[in-house]
């Protein structure tokens, strides 16, 4: 047998993918303290937390509205099965926390799920879990978004998006003016 052969099978880590986004990123800077080069270890009994206390928090957000400790992950394996997660927990005692529109009090903590996003104050972080098969470590991969996770959506801002018919004539031009629309086959003109 080669060495190859007899070498240890490799095991596939599980990975969470954060990505990043705060309005005023540019000209703040709150993000210099995370490492966006390089994927991270972290150990599985380790809480990955995140503030701006860097003696407490392994991922540090320099600004003073964070909360010395905002919140933090852990993984786990689910009861009964060989499938790992990660539970999110809101440690911070004056900002809420919403995991896709979830709110989470102080000391609250759920399940986070595949694909998600993190909201507290103006920050936006998108999580996204790549399953892997590792008991002794996760890793951790973050990203820096150039545009916001979530786009606010004011209805009232945006155009009437309404099916023009070909012949041009809106229906609610039609309303305007006092007429209401009538059906024609396309043969009838």
């Amino acid at each position: 047998m080669t060495s190859f052969e007899e070498a240890e099978t490799e095991e596939t880590v599980t990975c969470l993918h954060l990505t990043f986004y705060h309005p005023c990123q540019g000209e703040k800077m709150m993000f210099r303290c995370l490492n966006f080069r390089k994927r991270e270890q972290v150990r599985a009994d380790e809480a990955a937390k995140f503030g701006r206390d860097s003696s407490v928090c392994r991922y540090n957000l320099v600004d003073t509205r964070v909360s010395r400790v905002q919140f933090s992950l852990h993984f786990f394996r689910k009861l009964h099965t060989s499938e790992y997660c990660f539970e999110i927990k809101n440690l911070s005692k004056k900002t809420k926390l919403t995991v896709n529109q979830t709110e989470l009090g102080y000391l609250n903590k759920i399940d986070l799920p595949w694909k998600c996003v993190i909201c507290f104050g103006d920050y936006q972080v998108l999580a996204e879990i790549q399953e892997g098969e590792s008991v002794d470590y996760f890793e951790t991969h973050l990203h820096l978004a150039e545009a916001p996770i979530l786009q606010e959506r004011c209805l009232p801002c945006l155009p009437s998006l309404q099916p023009v018919p070909e012949n041009g004539i809106s229906p609610s031009s039609l309303l305007s003016q006092g007429k209401s629309p009538t059906e024609i086959d396309e043969n009838e003109l």
